[in-house]
């Protein structure tokens, strides 16, 4: 049938097998004269015919032919094959043929593909479980085969992509006992009335995010046991009903869209399992109904905006294993009275306001596995001390508190707990701490923002090279490694994250297994190594802000298949940009900026479908506008500034009505771009049409290495806003920005911008744009900063600009604008320097009062538009003859230009500081 796979040197690995193989060996063959009843995992009946094959945890590894003797055994009632390795193989469609069987396991064995649908056939089937194999159940449908099975008493397709609704039939299984569809891609409406099955005692429907409903009214006759509903999308308020299932151990509503209060549960006395985290409760008080639950084990409380204190009663709970109450607003220090509960293993207060100093009396947990008190507000010395005899410690997180964490260099290997996890960010070390060198098991260390100098001592290379997956050191004053490694000598490290140090030399290639590569912010030198392209599993790539050269591998392109996210920003790489991505990339961040690439845009990028955030920018790049990037369903930034592009930006968004749909932040500002602007280029962009009214975020992505550090990159970018050129470390998903400066672009400005709702930043300044500013503007609502200084635009500002009741910076400065400027609201803040250069224009803030307003001479409007290039060409021609300035002035003028577009990229944007939103800090583990 299969192969079976080496036998282990596990004990406690019972192989069925072996029976087989002592009986078969003393027979004249390998099944002949031998009682297969009396074999390991096989069951006969009184006939000797089998009708049981049990060979879960057998360590079978194969596949299961079609013609194998399996399909022989046509009395078989129960098959279990689970925990075993069929190599992502199909289940044979001859499963069909044993129609006497009542259950079949097949879960957690590596099967893969569509479930065969002869399996609905099976019509006698009470038990079936399929959980936990890369299956799909599209043909037979999830209603079919519940429709057809209809003596089934438990059904577990956990993990199995179903992709459909839950059928309300489900609700006709009268004999229905146990139902996990987890993770199954379920979605619709939830069909309550399966809670009214009459025999249902476990349901399982969690990670299903799409999956929606409501619970109503329970009965008091129910006697469910198991209620999971976790991760799924369930609303409203949890009915006072819920109390009558008083049979009920384990209840799940955790991550879920729950309103109301939550009614008191002291009823389910029998709970051991509770979880209500990620909802949005009202409830701002730890319930009193807590303490009545005699027999939790295991309690999750998270992000439920709890404003509360540690009531002394929890200490009641004294067989309370787990217990995580994160991402709250508990102030409170730790009560004595919680240091009795010496049975927990896991404690989790992180992301709270607890204050104090951290009590030595934790050492009385000797059962402690998990020790979370990070982001609080515990101050003082702690002391590892503190930890010693915690023998099962294995995770201690004291992160970003106001604590100095001291540990002296008199510890042995065997007085310390064997870590797997240690967060110590911003605990005030100088030093690499000296127990390090003891911890041989470590799978995460993340030592951030502190005030580490020098270089990483030796030993750390030493320990953990099996074990380590995860090691972060950012924000510290690390200069290099002793014994500096070509290669990082981790065997099976994920994360190598040292940004914001000043790490010299030469980049230390990362192993084969790594997934995130952050060294951005340093001082290294050299070239990308050929080497990195073998890690061929990264998903972040972030080597920004250093000094490295040369030009990128083209072997680069080799990651385009598991690479998010990409960034050489701020270094000085050069020539054309040679990565060739691969169709259906996942890349969503890519950020080549400030380099000095040259050349044409890289074409193979509108295969990068999943791209969010493209920046090109402050490069030499040298080609038309990328109408082509348009088709990109899911780009929201896109960055081209202070490149050579020129001509113009009509391209085939007239054809399609979905180019650029998402785009919400464009810098196209110090190009050569000309001709007009035209209406239909901004009539796409939907993602700037209406005003973003849900909760502001910041762009970017997760990265689940495991449940306990949740890794998240956020998006960074440079641009002018406001007037200064600014490096935001997030970008806001509400942001709006359209920057179309220092161009060419000629016509005037076009009508359809006035449909861009949710626009906050707008600049058309120093190009040619001619004729009048629309009054529509008006309806740009949300407008902060409206600049278009620098034009050829006349006639009078609008009076309903003043309608705008954000506007922070408005600039019109050197136009042909007159008339009387608007006054109130917005309008009474803005100083003479929004309007210089326009010499008609009357009113506040200016001096010139509108009743004395004459009519110019020619001479005196022509003379106070002059810019200081044209009086140089006057200058010449009066002094040396017409002919000969007219030669030096074009001259002068040719080399202005140069400047502009060769040497100094920002030149035609007024001198602006350079500022920072935010530190420079990496917040991005919390661990």
């Amino acid at each position: 049938m299969v192969h079976q796979e080496n036998a282990s040197s596990d004990v406690a690995s019972f192989q069925k097998f072996d029976s087989w193989r002592k009986i078969t060996s003393n027979s004249s063959n390998d099944y002949g004269g031998s009682d297969c009843c009396l074999w390991d995992g096989v069951v006969c009946n009184d006939a000797d015919q089998v009708i049981g094959l049990d060979l879960s945890q057998s360590f079978i590894r194969g596949t299961i032919d079609s013609n194998s003797t399996l399909f022989n055994l046509v009395h078989l009632q129960m098959l279990n094959l689970s925990m075993n390795d069929f190599a992502k193989s199909r289940i044979p469609s001859e499963i069909g043929c044993l129609q006497n069987l009542r259950s079949l396991d097949l879960s957690s064995s590596s099967f893969s593909g569509q479930i065969p649908s002869e399996i609905v056939h099976l019509v006698h089937l009470s038990s079936l479980h399929l959980s936990w194999n890369t299956l799909k159940l599209e043909s037979p449908s999830l209603e079919t085969l519940v429709q057809n099975l209809t003596r089934l008493e438990e059904l577990h397709l956990a993990g199995i992509d179903i992709s459909s609704s839950v059928p309300s039939f489900l609700a006709n299984l009268s004999l229905l006992r146990s139902i996990h569809l987890e993770d199954c891609q379920l979605r619709d409406e939830f069909p309550v009335t399966l809670f009214q099955l009459p025999q249902l005692k476990f349901v399982s429907m969690a990670k299903n995010p799409k999956l929606v409903g409501s619970l109503h009214a329970f009965h008091s006759n129910t006697i469910l046991e198991h209620l999971d509903l976790g991760s799924t999308g369930f609303s409203g308020s949890i009915p006072g009903s819920l109390s009558n299932m008083t049979q009920l151990s384990h209840l799940n509503l955790g991550q879920n869209q729950l309103t109301g209060l939550v009614p008191s549960l002291e009823n389910l006395s029998k709970l051991i399992f509770l979880d209500l985290s990620d909802n949005h409760f009202k409830n701002e008080k730890l319930p009193d109904w807590l303490s009545k639950l005699s027999k939790l084990n295991e309690l999750r409380l998270d992000r439920m905006s709890i404003h509360d204190e540690i009531p002394l009663s929890l200490a009641n709970l004294t067989i309370l294993s787990i217990i995580s109450i994160t991402d709250n607003y508990i102030f409170d220090h730790i009560q004595t009275s919680f240091m009795n509960l010496t049975q927990l293993s896991v404690i989790d207060f992180g992301r709270n306001q607890f204050y104090g100093q951290i009590s030595r009396s934790f050492s009385n947990f000797k059962n402690l596995q998990y020790l979370g008190l990070d982001h609080n507000n515990f101050s003082g010395r702690a002391d590892l001390d503190t930890f010693l005899g915690l023998n099962k410690l294995e995770t201690l997180y004291l992160s970003y508190n106001k604590i100095s964490f001291f540990a002296t260099n008199n510890y042995t290997n065997g007085t310390l707990p064997k870590l797997k996890n240690l967060g110590l960010s911003s605990c005030n070390l100088k030093e690499f701490p000296g127990f390090l060198r003891f911890q041989n098991k470590m799978v995460g260390l993340f030592l951030y923002e502190n005030k580490i100098r020098g270089l990483v001592p030796k030993w750390i290379w030493n320990n953990s090279l099996e074990t380590l997956h995860l090691i972060g050191l950012s924000n510290n004053f690390i200069t290099g490694f002793h014994g500096y490694p070509k290669f990082l000598p981790w065997f099976h490290l994920q994360s190598f994250e040292m940004s914001y140090n000043q790490l010299q030399g030469q980049l230390p290639v990362s192993s084969s297994t790594a997934i995130v590569y952050d060294v951005s912010n340093n001082n290294l030198t050299g070239e990308i190594p050929l080497s990195m392209c073998e890690a061929k599993s990264l998903q972040v790539l972030d080597l920004s802000s250093n000094y490295m050269t040369g030009t990128i591998p083209t072997c680069l392109g080799n990651l385009s298949n598991s690479l998010l996210f990409l960034s050489l920003k701020r270094n000085n790489f050069h020539g054309p940009i040679r990565i060739t991505f691969s169709h259906g990339s996942p890349l969503k961040r890519i950020d080549l900026s400030e380099n000095r690439f040259t050349g044409r845009i890289q074409k193979s990028l509108a295969k990068c479908t999943k791209l969010e955030f493209l920046s090109l920018g402050d490069n030499f790049l040298e080609d038309v506008f990328p109408f082509w990037l348009g088709i990109l369903a899911e780009l929201r930034v896109l960055i081209l500034r202070s490149n050579r592009l020129y001509g113009g930006i009509q391209g085939p968004m007239r054809i399609s009505s979905q180019y650029f749909h998402k785009l919400r932040i464009i810098d196209l500002s110090n190009n050569r771009l000309n001709g007009q602007l035209p209406d239909e280029f901004f009539q796409t962009w939907n993602g700037i049409k209406s005003a973003n009214l849900g909760k502001s975020s910041a762009m970017g992505f997760d990265i689940p290495f495991n449940q306990l550090v949740p890794f998240d990159y956020p998006y960074s970018m440079t641009i002018t806003d406001k007037g200064v050129k600014r490096d935001f470390q997030k970008v806001l998903n509400i942001f709006t920005s359209i920057d179309l400066s220092c161009n060419n672009f000629e016509g005037k400005i076009p009508q359809s911008l006035q449909d861009l709702h949710g626009l906050e930043s707008l600049n058309l300044s120093n190009n040619h744009l001619i004729g009048r500013i629309l009054p529509s503007l008006q309806n740009l609502k949300n407008l902060e900063s409206l600049d278009l200084s620098r034009n050829k635009l006349s006639g009078e500002i609008p009076q309903q600009l003043s309608l705008l009741g954000f506007l922070e910076i408005f600039n019109v400065s050197f136009n042909n604008l007159d008339g009387r400027i608007p006054q109130g609201k917005q309008f009474d803040t803005f100083d003479n320097s929004s309007y210089k250069g326009n010499p008609r224009l009357c009113g506040q803030p200016l001096s010139k009062s509108c009743q004395s307003v004459k009519t110019s001479s020619t001479t005196s409007n022509q003379s106070e538009s002059l810019m200081p290039s044209d009086w140089m060409v006057i200058f010449l021609g009066v002094g040396s003859g017409f002919i000969i300035g007219i030669v030096i002035g074009n001259l002068l003028y040719a080399t202005c230009l140069f400047e502009r577009f060769m040497l100094r990229k920002d030149i035609c944007i007024r001198p602006l500081s350079n500022t920072n939103m935010n530190q420079r800090l990496s917040n991005r583990y919390r661990n």
